[in-house]
């Protein structure tokens, strides 16, 4: 009997210790969730686009061609939602709190196709996205797109290295380096966006009329 009731009190103590036990890691684990960080809020951005050069043209003055953009290649910095500025040489890091609607090469792309349907010489369109015949097709590297500082203002920076070539043969048909840059007009986010803006406006129109004279 005596050994019995010191059974069933060694059981209750093993019960109450496994409860204990177990109460203190619900605390802990608890405690761990309320010190973790809490998720950094992002104002998201859309690439601001200016308005057309000049009106389309009319199907008469299309090519008769088709063209693929594809969406750039580009490092792992530069690959993101994130707005990249470089403050300093060679010291890359990001706008805390903003960030792109897209990655930057998806921005780059559609705005060249954009730039494309509003010249309208060459009517045939397609990107990546969907890999329709094309008797041409952009392929390119995205090697800036990004802020830097020049004499404590903030300078946009947009590099592309664009080949044209024929899908069908695999030969490249025409190279050429694009850059441009815009100083911002504060160094506030929403000015530097702005910047980024008219700095790939600047940039389709070019790639359009290299494009356009290649091909014609």
């Amino acid at each position: 009997m005596n050994a019995d009731r010191k059974g069933f009190g060694s059981s209750r103590f093993l019960g109450r210790l496994r409860t204990g036990a177990a109460l203190a890691c619900a605390a802990v684990l608890v405690s761990a969730c309320t010190i973790l960080p809490k998720a950094e809020p992002v104002d998201v951005y859309l690439l601001p686009a200016g308005e057309p050069a000049a009106s389309p043209r009319s199907a008469q003055q299309s090519l008769p061609i088709s063209l693929r953009i594809a969406r750039p290649a580009a490092g792992v910095h530069l690959a993101g939602q994130r707005i990249v500025v470089i403050p300093e040489d060679n010291l890359v890091s990001i706008y805390k709190g903003a960030g792109w609607s897209d990655p930057a090469p998806i921005l780059v792309r559609n705005r060249l196709l954009d730039a494309f349907r509003a010249d309208g010489r060459i009517a045939a369109l397609s990107s990546d996205e969907r890999r329709l015949h094309a008797d041409f097709e952009i392929d390119s590297d995205l090697r800036a797109f990004q802020t830097e500082y020049r004499d404590g203002r903030p300078e946009v920076v947009v590099r592309l290295d664009a080949r044209l070539y024929r899908p069908d043969t695999q030969r490249i048909v025409a190279s050429q380096r694009f850059e441009f840059r815009q100083t911002a007009t504060d160094t506030a986010v929403p000015a530097v966006v702005q910047a980024f803006g008219g700095a790939s406006d600047r940039l389709a129109e070019a790639v359009v009329e290299w494009v356009v004279a290649v091909v014609q």
